[in-house]
């Protein structure tokens, strides 16, 4: 049988329990026998050049003769003649694709090898070579993370399979990692740019409503501005400051569900109307509804933000501390806007005025905190331009 022959048998002349023929080879990239690793010099891989496998065996002639088998696979060799040569080796180089280590070596064998380069380069390649025909040498290789085990003597062909194998192996796992982190960056992308889109229409909506009826031009836009002084007043800073914001922004959405004769009825509703312009808060929630997992707190906003500290408010009756903060806050400046602009069924009050109507509600209506960082922040409140 010739040796190139896939069904030939590589074994050492010289040496028992081999794995591959001993042959007056060139040496690959390597080390001199007792050489300081400390002092080599490893050329590093470039792009476009071959694959690098870091070979490792305490025996010169099996290491050359393994490494004609790998480089003739497309494989470029680095050998290293023990367990510590090998680390030195990778201090330079950093991760290789493929480790191929023989188990029984002086110094650190190959299992510490195999356990030190899984921790330090998980990603590896590891085949581990053995001359002992032991399923428990084997079976503590693979449980150390190695991804196949060859036993010496072996067949060119299976040396071949199996270190194709464990880069095919390699492969899928970089290219699955890939494309989990990228479909995960990507999904997140769209999903931040749906939610952008979601929210251009309804503040389109919002903008729409408000300038539909001449009493509410821009009560949307100021409320959140209030509200915003507010909640940085009272300490809130990033996500929380935006989504109390955004909050305000579109709390009245779900009034886009209401009957214009109701919204602009000039006199005392009855309570039909009543019960129904009530039904905004609920409406204004379900609109939303894309954003309950993302921004829970706009969604607390738009259900709670005419809850009452006492109870009495809608749609369910919270009370005290039960009223989410972002809502106590819109609900201070949805009131103040409220009274200090013309509405179809009164005139507006002078901010002043709206502001002593804001401090009498507390305990009732309104939060005391709530009120006092209103009043905090705008301290002149006769000079704030409304309408």
């Amino acid at each position: 049988m010739e040796p190139g022959d896939p069904g030939h048998r590589i074994k050492a002349v010289s040496v028992p329990n081999s794995g591959v023929a001993t042959s007056p080879l060139p040496r690959r990239r390597g080390l001199p026998a007792h050489s300081d690793p400390s002092q080599r010099e490893i050329p590093l891989p470039t792009a476009g050049s071959p694959a690098v496998c870091l070979l490792v065996d305490d025996d010169p002639d099996l290491r050359r003769a393994m490494a004609h088998v790998l480089e003739n696979m497309g494989l470029s060799c680095i050998e290293a003649s023990s367990g510590l040569e090998a680390l030195a080796v990778l201090q330079q180089t950093g991760e290789l694709p493929l480790l191929v280590s023989d188990v029984s070596m002086p110094g650190l064998d190959g299992l510490g090898l195999l356990r030190e380069v899984r921790r330090t380069f998980p990603d590896m390649a590891v085949v581990m070579l053995s001359g002992v025909r032991e399923a428990e040498t084997a079976v503590e290789c693979l449980l150390a993370g190695a991804l196949d085990y060859i036993t010496k003597p072996a067949l060119l062909a299976e040396i071949r399979s199996r270190v194709q194998r464990a880069l095919e192996k390699r492969d899928l796992t970089l290219q699955n990692r890939y494309y989990q982190e990228n479909l995960e960056r990507l999904v997140d992308q769209q999903a931040v740019r749906l939610k952008e889109l979601f929210l251009e229409g309804v503040q389109t909506l919002v903008h729409a409503l408000d300038a539909k009826d001449p009493y509410t031009r821009g009560h949307s836009t100021r409320v959140s501005h209030y509200a915003e002084r507010i909640a940085t007043r009272m300490g809130f800073t990033g996500q929380g400051l935006e989504d109390i914001r955004l909050g305000a922004e579109l709390h009245d959405i779900g009034k886009i569900g209401t009957r214009e004769a109701v919204l602009r009825k000039p006199g005392p509703l009855t309570a039909d109307e009543f019960t129904h312009i009530t039904e905004h808060t609920v409406l204004g929630e379900r609109i939303l509804a894309p954003l309950a997992r993302a921004n829970p707190v706009v969604l607390s906003i738009v259900r709670s933000h005419h809850e009452r500290v006492d109870g009495a408010g809608f749609p369910d009756h919270l009370d005290g501390d039960r009223i989410p903060w972002a809502a106590r806050i819109v609900a201070v400046a949805d009131a103040f806007d409220a009274m200090t602009t013309d509405r179809s069924y009164r005139t507006s009050l002078s901010p002043s005025s709206a502001l002593g109507e804001l401090a009498a509600c507390i305990g009732t209506h309104f939060d005391a905190d709530v009120v006092g960082a209103f009043r905090a922040e705008f301290p002149e409140p006769d000079s704030l331009l409304l309408g």
